[in-house]
């Protein structure tokens, strides 16, 4: 509290200058030394990832957060269903539609897709997360987690990999690159990056409204940072912002 006191005694000067007198404008002077001094470079935790950041929990994939869940089906060659969730996962086009999720390490999904160029993505929902957590066991490539899970994996409409019945939301995906990451050196890192193209889509009718997908009714789950911290949406999180058309030529 003295710190803060004391930038704030340096912001009075640096942020607001002669209107800082006593007056009709010490308000807003007082709200902009504030702000200098809560948000000012000295009090900012600063680290370099290489050297450690210091605090009792990486706060990297906090702040890229909450995230999609990447719950991904796939098939091993020989015919064993697997079924997983991944934390870095996202779109990343919209014609054609592409996915893609980070493996770090090699994890049976990112050998089954190697082998058949084929998976699933479902859709995390509140109800579904028990159910989820338990695909994160790391049970051996022979065991399907459909079945430790208790799921019901049910046909796709065109690649061969089964989708999750249980969720109201699923993306049939053919591979189209796996990258294996690098650093600023060129070294390798153990991690992968696999894309996919979404060539069949199911989508529960009761999630659509007048032909738009009611996102904010479906429940979604998403990942955030720490050991155990996940984050669901509802209609209380949403609010409209369009874009400015100021841009656009009459």
């Amino acid at each position: 509290m003295a710190r803060l006191f004391k930038d704030l005694s340096t912001a009075l000067g640096t942020a607001g200058g002669d209107s800082c007198q006593l007056g009709p404008d010490v308000v807003v002077c007082m709200t902009r030394a504030v702000r200098w001094a809560l948000y000012s470079p000295a009090m900012m935790h600063f680290y370099e990832p290489h050297l450690g950041h210091g605090l009792k929990h990486d706060p990297f994939n906090s702040i890229v957060g909450p995230r999609p869940i990447g719950w991904v089906s796939s098939r091993s060659a020989q015919g064993v269903l697997n079924l997983a969730p991944y934390s870095f996962f996202s779109a990343f086009n919209y014609v054609p539609p592409l996915i893609g999720f980070a493996s770090i390490g090699r994890k049976d999904s990112l050998n089954n897709i190697e082998a058949t160029g084929e998976f699933v993505w479902n859709l995390v929902t509140r109800p579904l997360t028990e159910a989820m957590n338990k695909t994160c066991d790391a049970v051996p490539p022979e065991v399907s987690e459909f079945d430790v899970a208790g799921l019901t994996p049910t046909a796709s409409r065109i690649v061969s990999v089964p989708r999750v019945a249980e969720s109201p939301v699923s993306f049939e995906c053919r591979c189209t690159q796996i990258l294996q990451m690098q650093d600023l050196g060129g070294q390798k890192v153990d991690t992968w990056m696999v894309f996919g193209q979404v060539v069949g889509v199911h989508i529960d009718e009761g999630l659509l409204k007048d032909g738009v997908y009611d996102t904010a009714n479906a429940q979604h789950v998403l990942r955030g940072g720490g050991p155990a911290d996940y984050f669901s949406i509802g209609p209380e999180q949403l609010f409209k912002l369009y874009r400015p058309e100021s841009w656009k030529r009459d």
